[in-house]
């Protein structure tokens, strides 16, 4: 029986190489970003709690105009929702795989540092941490394979209409830097991809670049995201310029995710990286070197892993 308090974090993550071939049954390589995290914890409870944040889910404002800004720059929906239905899909996991649940009950309640729209994966975020929570309280870890947590964590997001492939759910369940294969054969036969953690010295260092308020980053996600096919002005002219603003000094780069960030490359070194940062703030760009979070599995998890 658990009776003290559970804490579980995930970090952002880009996607480094193959994004969006995930959902397109393709390959992909993505690290989990140590720059930022959600966290979200359970403390035993008389009563099932799903606690609102004090900012992010915030219901008492100044005024009228500022509940406006507000829903203009943030949009309409916090974190309660998130945390609400992890709980549903994992109760139905169980009990479709007949996994017997203790009683008791808990207060979740989260935070999170992850910027908004930025195309850095903050809602599933949210979610991985809460389903970590889940799995503890009810001492279930060793019954739910980690390669399927990913699909558990996507279809809550599912279920509140958030659009997104499974790439950014395994990067954040298995932290570090992660490859992956959603080849049709094994997704159909197996119900999940082929996930293989990699050394993250691998990795030169790279650069973080997004916007405080990217409020046009959620466009990319509601259809292919392919500049040559869909134009401009489903990428978003703050999304283009942020490449642009790279790519001026030599930097390579590429999106994050789904737009309002992007990572980027200098190869020639820390005085290309000198030009990017000024470049970036001369555009009022936030620019941070990226952080690679180390994997997060326990030696629990590791116990439903398949042999090597």
């Amino acid at each position: 029986m658990v009776t003290e308090a559970i804490e579980h974090r995930a970090y952002a993550r880009v996607g480094l190489l193959g994004n969006p071939s995930d959902v397109y049954y393709g390959r992909t390589v993505s690290f989990s970003l140590g720059n930022f995290h959600a966290s979200v914890r359970l403390e035993p409870s008389e009563d099932l709690v799903i606690k609102p944040h004090p900012t992010h889910d915030l219901v008492v404002f100044r005024s009228i105009d500022h509940l406006v800004n507000r829903l203009e720059n943030e949009g309409y929906y916090g974190g309660v929702r998130l945390l609400m239905a992890i709980c549903k899909v994992f109760y139905h996991y169980c009990a479709d795989n007949k996994i017997e649940l203790k009683t008791g009950n808990f207060t979740l309640s989260y935070d999170t540092n992850i910027p908004r729209q930025t195309g850095l994966s903050g809602s599933s975020a949210i979610v991985c941490s809460a389903l970590n929570c889940l799995l503890d309280f009810y001492e279930v870890r060793h019954l739910i394979k980690v390669e399927i947590r990913p699909d558990m964590i996507l279809r809550a997001e599912k279920e509140l209409g958030i659009v997104a492939g499974l790439q950014d759910r395994v990067a954040q369940v298995y932290g570090g830097l992660v490859y992956m294969d959603f080849s049709k054969k094994y997704m159909d036969d197996w119900g999940h991809g082929m996930y293989a953690p990699m050394d993250i010295g691998l990795l030169p260092p790279l650069y973080l670049i997004y916007a405080e308020n990217p409020s046009d980053s959620g466009k990319v996600h509601s259809t292919v995201r392919r500049r040559r096919m869909f134009g401009d002005d489903v990428l978003g002219s703050l999304n283009i310029k942020m490449v642009e603003v790279a790519r001026s000094v030599g930097a390579a780069c590429k999106f994050t995710g789904s737009g309002g960030a992007v990572i980027a490359l200098c190869p020639d070194g820390p005085s290309q990286v000198k030009l990017l940062e000024d470049a970036c703030h001369k555009e009022g760009f936030i620019i941070q070197q990226a952080l690679v979070a180390p994997t997060v599995l326990s030696d629990g998890d590791r116990v439903t892993l398949p042999s090597q």
